[in-house]
């Protein structure tokens, strides 16, 4: 897949705020939540960064956290958030309300070993991306276990590290694998369909990858962390 570079006069910066987070979700009626990773608690605000409210501090208990990796927000404005330590994912109102939590630690189904990201489609399922397991795992909204695809390695469907997972509007699933600087493709069920990069500087190569982020238009954004960047990608004609 090749890179892209938009055209310079199609975007231009509006606004910033705040400082070091370790993930962000946008919702539908335009409300950003920020994983507050440091502070263990998850903050909102308005889509010009207006500050609306907050939740969460450190522990273990309902509504608690340690080591917030990633959040998403599915259509009905939920917000479920992945923690790393705690080994988990927590379900929450678009306010803040705790509704439920499921995972513990270990590698039976279900279960997580540090999830490092989470995303919703829009069918309602649910994509935790277990980073120590090097696999991803998909339920319902209300946690319920439906599935999981792979094992660490180099080959196809599998991963070294992997640390993004998001759900393109056509269900399709992309991730971050981390170690092996490059990005996968999958469907809904989890069979593999693509990937591309390598490690490098170049344009379309990567030095350890980590979020990554699927538009309507079926463009992919990835960070490539340690090349200090974001690259576009448009699907092949």
């Amino acid at each position: 897949m090749p890179s892209t570079v938009s055209n310079p006069a199609t975007y231009e910066f509006s606004l910033k705020w705040g400082t070091r987070g370790s993930g962000v979700a946008v919702a539908s009626d335009g409300s950003v939540y920020v994983a507050d990773l440091s502070n263990h608690r998850i903050q909102k605000f308005t889509s010009e960064g207006v500050f609306v409210s907050q939740w969460g501090t450190e522990g273990t208990g309902d509504g608690q956290f340690d080591r917030i990796q990633g959040v998403a927000v599915a259509s009905d404005g939920s917000v479920y958030v992945a923690e790393s330590i705690n080994d988990r994912i927590q379900k929450f109102t678009s306010k803040g309300v705790f509704v439920s939590q499921w995972g513990t630690g270990g590698t039976g189904d279900g279960q997580f070993y540090q999830p490092s990201d989470v995303a919703v489609a829009s069918d309602g399922s649910v994509y935790v991306l277990d980073v120590n397991s090097c696999r991803i795992q998909k339920f319902t909204l209300e946690g319920v276990f439906l599935s999981k695809w792979g094992t660490e390695g180099t080959g196809d469907g599998q991963f070294a590290n992997p640390w993004g997972v998001a759900v393109a509007s056509d269900g399709s699933v992309y991730v971050s694998d981390t170690y092996n600087n490059r990005i996968q493709k999958f469907t809904s069920e989890g069979v593999f369909v693509s990937q591309w990069g390598t490690e490098g500087t170049g344009d379309g190569q990567f030095d350890l990858p980590t979020g990554v982020a699927g538009a309507p238009d079926g463009s992919v954004y990835v960070a490539d962390s340690e090349n200090n960047r974001i690259q576009k990608f448009s699907p092949r004609s």
